[in-house]
C-alpha cells in the first residue's frame, strides 16, 4: 500500500517546500524540523492501523476504561540522514523500541555508487510492527540492504516504511521487493538522474541536517 501524505495533509506540502527551497533549506535547524514534522505526521497515521487492548485508567475522581496501544513498534532508521525523521516518528510513538543502521553510498571516480552497510543494532523485532524512517527514497537499494538485515531480528507484524521524498523507480522498487509493506511518503518525484539522484529532489539530507561530509 502506498500512501502520499501531501495530498491528504495541506501543511505536508509547504514543509516539503520548504526543505526544497534553496533559499530557506541551508537553515540547518529549520530543515532537521520539517523533516521531524513529517514523520510525525506519518507515525500519526501508522498509529491508526497498530494493534490496541483495553486498559482502566484511574483518575483522581474515579476510573475509566480506554484503549492504548498493545505491541509497541521498532523504530529504525538508516544513519545519518534518516535521524531526523526517525526523531519526528519517535515523538508520536515514543515507548517504541527503536534501531540503526549504518549504510552509505561509497562513490567511484565517476561518481557512482555502491551500497557499504557496515553496523546494525535492532532489537527483537518478532511479533512487532516495523518501521523503517529514510528520508529519501532514491534507487530503493540501501534500503532493501537495511531491511533484509533488519528482518534477520524476527518476523514483523506490519512493515512501515517513511520516506519524505520518493522517486517512482524506489516506491516500485520496494514494492516489488516487499509487496506486504506500507509505504508513506511526503511525495514522490518521477526521475532519478543517470547516477541515481532523485530530481528535482532536495540535495543531500544528511549534509542539510548535519553539514558537509568529507568523502571518504
Amino acid at each position: 500500500m502506498l500512501t502520499i501524505l501531501s495530498q491528504q495533509f495541506s501543511l505536508v506540502n509547504e514543509w516539503i517546500n520548504e526543505l526544497r527551497n534553496v533559499t530557506i533549506q541551508h537553515d540547518r535547524m529549520r530543515f532537521r524540523r520539517n523533516m521531524e514534522r513529517i514523520g510525525e505526521i506519518a507515525a500519526f497515521e501508522i498509529s491508526k492501523g497498530l494493534e490496541y487492548r483495553e486498559v482502566e485508567i484511574q483518575t483522581p475522581l474515579d476510573t475509566i476504561k480506554s484503549r492504548e496501544i498493545a505491541v509497541q513498534p521498532v523504530i529504525t532508521t538508516i544513519l545519518r540522514a534518516g535521524v531526523p525523521l526517525f526523531e519526528g516518528i519517535l515523538n508520536y510513538l515514543d515507548r517504541a523500541d527503536c534501531g540503526f543502521v549504518a549504510a552509505y553510498r561509497k562513490h567511484d571516480a565517476n561518481d557512482y555508487f555502491s551500497i557499504k552497510q557496515d553496523y546494525l543494532t535492532c532489537p527483537s523485532i518478532e511479533g512487532r510492527p516495523l518501521i523503517v524512517a529514510d528520508p529519501m527514497l532514491a534507487t530503493g537499494a540501501s534500503l532493501i540492504e537495511a531491511i533484509k538485515d533488519l528482518l534477520t531480528n524476527g518476523n514483523p507484524t506490519q512493515l512501515h516504511i517513511v520516506a519524505a521524498i520518493a522517486s517512482k523507480q524506489g516506491v516500485e522498487t520496494i514494492r516489488n521487493a516487499y509487496p506486504e509493506a506500507h509505504i508513506w511518503v511526503g511525495a514522490i518525484d518521477e526521475h532519478l538522474t543517470s547516477k541515481g539522484y532523485i530530481t528535482p529532489g532536495l540535495g543531500d539530507a544528511g549534509d542539510l541536517s548535519y553539514g558537509e561530509k568529507l568523502q571518504r
